[in-house]
Parts: structure tokens; sequence; C-alpha cells
């Protein structure tokens, strides 16, 4: 168990494991550690996979950009090869319709500076600048094009809650922020290494979404 102890109230953002970290286990887990090791708080967390529907909807504010459809087709075509990623099998490939989707990490992270302390730990976009400027920056260590740049992350509190709803739809902020957070803040709270979450000491949970 592990206190928090936080003076202001905890912030939200969104952070994504993009299929290039997830297609090789020592980079998601060297990411993950990141996030744990820089006293985040995981509120939730999932595996999924993106169609290109559905990251045309996510990356929207981007479209009629030059890397728009490049983006759109790695996140929603990028392959996996088959390997366990946190116990779970990748081998079972979403080719519904008829493309292979490799999966992703989504999280939902807590912290008072959430938004740009996770933007800090990425590193620029463009990985040549992250690589020079922020070696030690999860870009610059794991980064391979501009794309295929391992991590996204909210620019803003605004953009946390709209991208949070987008992936993660039956989660409540606002009841999150009445009944959660406060407990959280205060401590003690427990990591469940299976379910990658933080979670409330037995006895202590909400039972809410």
């Amino acid at each position: 168990m592990a206190a928090v102890g936080a003076s202001r109230p905890l912030q939200l953002t969104l952070a994504l494991l993009k299929p290039d970290a997830v297609a090789h286990p020592l980079v998601l887990e060297a990411v993950h550690e990141t996030i744990l090791s820089n006293r985040f708080l995981i509120v939730r967390a999932k595996e999924l996979r993106c169609g290109r529907e559905q990251s045309r909807r996510f990356y929207r504010e981007h479209a009629g950009r030059f890397f728009y459809q490049r983006l759109v087709e790695f996140m929603a075509r990028y392959p996996s090869c088959g390997s366990s990623v946190g116990g779970r099998a990748r081998g079972d490939v979403d080719v519904s319709d008829g493309e292979m989707r490799g999966p992703m990490w989504a999280y939902i992270l807590a912290h008072e500076d959430a938004v740009p302390l996770w933007r800090a730990l990425m590193g620029p976009t463009k990985v040549f600048r992250a690589r020079n400027c922020v070696p030690d920056s999860i870009r610059g260590a794991y980064g391979l094009t501009d794309t295929r740049n391992t991590t996204h992350g909210s620019d803003s509190a605004a953009s946390a809650s709209r991208e949070i709803s987008f992936f993660f739809p039956e989660f409540n902020e606002q009841l999150w922020y009445q009944q959660e957070e406060p407990r959280l803040r205060r401590g003690p709270v427990h990591y469940d290494p299976t379910q990658r979450v933080h979670c409330l000491p037995p006895g202590e949970g909400t039972g809410m979404t």
C-alpha cells in the first residue's frame, strides 16, 4: 500500500500506449513502470483495439493535416505478433473487417499535475527531437517515427475529459470526483498488478463505475 497525500485535487489525463509499444512487451512494461515510479495513480486501464472509423473519430481534430491519414491507418492496422501482454493472449487479433489491428493500452491517470507531467514524461511528438533534446523521455527512448512514437497524452484538462469519455464511456468523471478522488487523495491506496490499477483497500471501495 502507498499513501498519496496530495495537497490539491487530483487531475485526470488519458494515456495511450500505442500499438508499436504494446508489440514489444519490454517496452510496454518499461512505460508502465515509468507511470508507477512517477507516482501516478492508475484509475482505470484496459486493453483495446481501434478500427479505422474509431481512429478517425479520435483524431478528427487533425483531419486535413498531412499526417492524419497515416496516423489513422497506423492505429487501425498495426500488426500483432501473437505474444502475451499483461498475461493476455495477443494472438486473437481482430480481423472482422479483413484488417489486422494491434492492441493498445488505455489508462486513466490521476496526479496533482497529471496532464503536464505525463506530457513531459512522453517528450516531444517528433521522435528526432525527443532523441536529441530529451533522450530519457519515453519517446526519446522508445519512439520509432513521428507516428510510431509509443504514447499519446491529453494536452489539456478539457481534452482529457473528452478523450477519457471516448475510450472509457462507462466512466463517470463527475461521480469519480465526488466519491473516489477524496479517498484516493488521502490514501492509503493499493496497487493491483493483475488489473494494473490502483484501488482503495478492501472494505473502502465505492462500488461505482
